[in-house]
Formats: C-alpha cells, sequence, structure tokens
C-alpha cells in the first residue's frame, strides 16, 4: 500500500491551555456577524484574490487558501508552495478555534551535524542557500486541508486566481528589487531560479513582468490532483531529482510521508483581552504569553515612558532566554508549557528585574549546556458570518534557498537555518537555540511566526506580521497598541523597538525612541542598537461590536492592500 499524506489532529495541548486562561471552546451558538468582510495582506494582487473567492461564494478559509496562494506567486521572497506557515482559524457558527500546522519537516536523512564541518563547526551558508537548506514543504498539503475540513469552495477554484497570476504575470517593485539585490549571488546559483527572478543574471528594472509559468503548471496539478499533485507523481519527481543533483537530501518517501497537524491554540489573558495565538513548533504564543503575563504585574500606565519600555524589554529578554532552552518540536521533546505559561511562573522571572538598572542577558540563567526565517508574510481575513483567519506563512530568508528544481516553478524555502545547526549557535536571525530544537529526521523547526486573535466582549482583531525573529514582539506591540485603544491604522504603524536575550541589545526603528529616551535607557544599563530601516509588514483586521463597524490595514513599510467590502 502507498503512503498517505494524513492530517493529525493533536490534542495534547488541552490541560495546557486550561492554566494558560481556558481552552480554545467551541461556543453553543454564533453570534451576530460583522457588516463587512475585510482582508489584508501584504500585495494588491493577493488582497483582490481573497475578494474574488469571497464573492463568488466562498467563506474566509476559502478566501485564506486564494491569497495564501496568491501570495505565494507575487511576493516570492516572502512565502510559497515550496515553504509552509501557520493558519489560526475561528469557525463562527461553533466558535472552533484550530491553528492549522503546515511547518516544514526535516529531510529523513537529516542529521544534527549536517551543516557542520569535520571540526564541528557550523558551515556558513550551507543551511541558507541551496537545496541542502530546504525542509519539505507544507504549504500545499495545508492548502488541501483547509478547503476539504473548512471551505465551501473546491481548492481549484480557490487557486485559480494565484495560477492566473503566475501565468499572467506581476511588475516588479522597489520591494521587489531590493529582496533581489539582497539575494542576488544565491538566486544566480540557481538556473532555474536566476531565469525567472532576474533579468539576465541582474536584478530586474521596475515595472519589468515576472511570469512564472512552470510554476502555474504545479499548481494547476495541485488544483486538479489535490495534495497529491505535489507531494507524488512528476511534479514530486522532478523536486527530488532537482533537489538532489544539486546537493540535496530530499526522497520521495519524504514528500508522500509528509503530514499536516491541527492544533489547540494557546490561550492567555491581558488586561480583559483574550490573546489565542500558536502553539509549539511556533514559539510565538508562548513568549507572547510569558511577556504579557510578566508585565501584567505592574501598573505600566502609571510609570514613565523610560520606565514602561525598561520593563517590556527585561519582559523580552526573559521570554527569548526561555525560548531558545525549551521550545521545540513537541512531537519531538517535552516543552513545559504549563509552566512557561502560567502566572506563577511569570511572577517568579517579574521578581528578577530591577526597576533601577537593565538586566544582562549574561547574568541570567544561562541557556543549559547541551552533550559534549528576514521574510515571511502574513494575511488577515474576516467575513461576514464571522469567520476568521490570521496566517503567517514563510520560505524564511528573503528568496528561501534561492533554488528551484528546474521544471517545477517552485522557489524552495531554507527553513533548515531555523533548526539549531549547533547548540549555542546563531542562526541567520541572531537567536540561539539547545537540544529542543535539533536537528532530527521529520522534525519540525522552531518558529517565531505569531497569528494572534485579540479577543473581548467589544471586538476582535487578527494580527500578524513577518520578521524573522523580530515578529514575537511586533505582534507584542499590535496587543499592547490594541489595548490602549488604537485604530487598525495605529497599530500597524506604531514605531517599533526588540530585544530578543542574544544579542544583549534594544533594537530599535528610526523614530522609535528619541534623544531623551535613548539618554535614560542607557543610564538604567540598555545597550541600543539604532537600526537603519523600519522593519515588519503588519496585517491587521478589527471588528468593533460596539459600533458594529469593521476596520483593516496593512503597514505603511510595506506594499500590501487592506480593504473592507
Amino acid at each position: 500500500m502507498k503512503p498517505t499524506i494524513t492530517t493529525t489532529v493533536i490534542a495534547t495541548l488541552s490541560i495546557a491551555m486550561l492554566v494558560v486562561g481556558g481552552c480554545a471552546s467551541e461556543r453553543d451558538a454564533a453570534p451576530p456577524g460583522p457588516p463587512q468582510a475585510a482582508i489584508a495582506s501584504a500585495h494588491p494582487v493577493a488582497t483582490a484574490a481573497g475578494f474574488e473567492v469571497l464573492t463568488g461564494g466562498g467563506n474566509a478559509f476559502d478566501a485564506a487558501i486564494a491569497v495564501s496562494a496568491t501570495l505565494a506567486v507575487v511576493e516570492p521572497y516572502s512565502s510559497g508552495i515550496g515553504g509552509g506557515g501557520f493558519w489560526l482559524l475561528h469557525r463562527a457558527q461553533d466558535g472552533m478555534q484550530r491553528m492549522v500546522d503546515g511547518r516544514e519537516t526535516a529531510p529523513g536523512a537529516a542529521h544534527r551535524k549536517m551543516y557542520q564541518d569535520a571540526n564541528g563547526e557550523v558551515v556558513p551558508k550551507l543551511s541558507v542557500d541551496g537545496a541542502l537548506a530546504a525542509g519539505i514543504p507544507g504549504e500545499p498539503a495545508a492548502l488541501e486541508h483547509i478547503a476539504q475540513r473548512y471551505g465551501r469552495l473546491p481548492l481549484a477554484r480557490s487557486l485559480a486566481p494565484a495560477i492566473r497570476a503566475a501565468r499572467e504575470g506581476f511588475e516588479v517593485t522597489e520591494q521587489y528589487r531590493r529582496m533581489a539585490e539582497f539575494r542576488l549571488e544565491a538566486l544566480r546559483a540557481s538556473p532555474a531560479a536566476a531565469a525567472v527572478f532576474l533579468s539576465n543574471g541582474e536584478v530586474p528594472a521596475i515595472g519589468h513582468r515576472i511570469r512564472q509559468p512552470d510554476l502555474a503548471a504545479t499548481l494547476e496539478t495541485i488544483a486538479r490532483e489535490g495534495a497529491d499533485g505535489f507531494y507524488r507523481g512528476a511534479v514530486a519527481r522532478m523536486l527530488v531529482e532537482g533537489s538532489r543533483a544539486a546537493g540535496g537530501i530530499w526522497t520521495l518517501d519524504d514528500l508522500a510521508g509528509y503530514q499536516v497537524k491541527e492544533r489547540a491554540p494557546l490561550t492567555g489573558e491581558f488586561g480583559g483581552l483574550r490573546i489565542v495565538s500558536a502553539p509549539p513548533p511556533s514559539s510565538g504564543g508562548v513568549a507572547l504569553l510569558t511577556i504579557l503575563n510578566i508585565i501584567s504585574g505592574y501598573s505600566l500606565e502609571k510609570l514613565n515612558l523610560a520606565t514602561r519600555t525598561h520593563l517590556t524589554v527585561e519582559a523580552m529578554r526573559r521570554a527569548y532566554r526561555d525560548r531558545a532552552e525549551y521550545l521545540g518540536d513537541m512531537d519531538f521533546v517535552q516543552v513545559p508549557l504549563r509552566r512557561l505559561t502560567s502566572r506563577d511562573y511569570a511572577a517568579g522571572l517579574r521578581a528578577t528585574i530591577r526597576l533601577d538598572r537593565a538586566s544582562a542577558s549574561k547574568e541570567l540563567r544561562p541557556v543549559a549546556p547541551q552533550p559534549a526565517g528576514q521574510h515571511t508574510t502574513h494575511l488577515s481575513i474576516l467575513d461576514t458570518e464571522g469567520n476568521r483567519v490570521a496566517a503567517t506563512l514563510s520560505i524564511n530568508y528573503p528568496f528561501g534557498a534561492c533554488f528551484v528544481p528546474p521544471g517545477t516553478g517552485v522557489l524552495l524555502n531554507d527553513e533548515m537555518d531555523d533548526f539549531s545547526a549547533k547548540p549555542g549557535v546563531a542562526n541567520v536571525y541572531g537567536l540561539v537555540g539547545a537540544e529542543a530544537n535539533a536537528i532530527a529526521p521529520r522534525k519540525r523547526m522552531l518558529s517565531s511566526m505569531s497569528p494572534t486573535f485579540v479577543e473581548s466582549e467589544q471586538g476582535v482583531g487578527i494580527i500578524g506580521t513577518p520578521g524573522g525573529s523580530r515578529i514575537i514582539t511586533m505582534v507584542l506591540h499590535g496587543i499592547l497598541a490594541l489595548h490602549a485603544g488604537a485604530d487598525a491604522q495605529q497599530i500597524v504603524a506604531k514605531k517599533r523597538y526588540h530585544h530578543q536575550y542574544l544579542p544583549d541589545a534594544i533594537q530599535f526603528e528610526p523614530g522609535a525612541f528619541d534623544a531623551q529616551l535613548q539618554a535614560e535607557l542607557e543610564l538604567l544599563g540598555h545597550q541600543l542598537q539604532p537600526l537603519d530601516s523600519d522593519y515588519g509588514n503588519m496585517q491587521t483586521v478589527i471588528w468593533d461590536r460596539g459600533a458594529n463597524k469593521v476596520s483593516a490595514a496593512s503597514d505603511p513599510r510595506g506594499e500590501g492592500l487592506a480593504e473592507v467590502r
């Protein structure tokens, strides 16, 4: 009997849900729906694709398939069917909340030392560039899963806008040029990638049309045959043969054995808001709840700006320290969710914070010694029934591995870099990891992707963003802004700062800290790292039940489009 691509429902988090504020429960009756639908995504063509499906009789889940697949075409530096992601779903009719885990997995031949040389040193770029950097993609299987379990339309109907975009092409923008310039040499190394994404080996001019006929053909195969059209048959053979010819280790069994998993979201409370976010293998929900639980012990609104910033940074520092040690794929390692997300644990962390002095990361309990993804994308969707989706998708670094197996049009991810290539050694985003996130066959690599719902009696916020290691703190800023009464546009435009334990510095956008605040933070002992440019690309939808109004906003740092219809 041939192996089958199966779906697993994960129920092992139910006890942890109760600890952090109650299960993501199914309610008895659906409340009245919003007056309009809303979609916020990172590209106007993808937003239009979502509305095309909604107006064609689809629901939010069908629209999420259309937007996801179209982003894979028109935003190739951010996501793709050669990558994966997390789709956080809310079904209005019964209140069901689930996370569809379409995260990539390590190939069967992967091992913990595969990116190290004979001396045990990590080989630069080996986990970032080329076929060996790619995990087994999860997005095609996840899209079929969502269509079959939650959508109203056939998968082929929801994929139609993406297929059209791949055939007709899209115009190069300044954002595309920046990303292609950043990864130019790696793209040149793959003839099939260079033929599509470059022009005569150079970064294309603004307005140049990128057409992807091979990708269109692959998407048509998926539309016709479902996920089997990707994970088996001619496409699978081309993926494996092309990968292995370039030094990769994929096999046909790796593709045929991929499993989508459903997981119960993590939930918690903060200032009257219910936070619903991603569980492992995402670190987002755990870290967000840890930070929010720590800062909930302070009356932040009564403190001056420097002290508020200081305390928030200290909470970030501790959450990212725990991320480095404890978090990984719960199908392979034990993650102490009950402890990490409890208020008592947060109180203990809070007790180590001083109001008058910054901690030094090296002073914290070190990450346990072991035995001897900057681009992503996000979409937020609400339909008129009240169904909603927050989905964060990725191929990791811009343009992923910069490798396309010939004949497929599929740009492969480089998500293997999200594993710990060696405990204590930072990945491309500067994140360190420990044994919990070590490479193992079939294992899902740890992620920072944090699709999140923020719920209260007054309304709902749907929030998420790309940004590598900074995703968690960006979503945190969005939650805090929503709690303070900000509207959708203010949330996505808010200036950002970030701390991730190591390196031990506060990174901040231009204009986030004025001179006085910088001086006060330095007096407290913080190391400051001003950034040359802004970061992130948040997509937010808000349904204000009291005013019976829906609003949406796309980050002004990007080129996305948010619409309410």
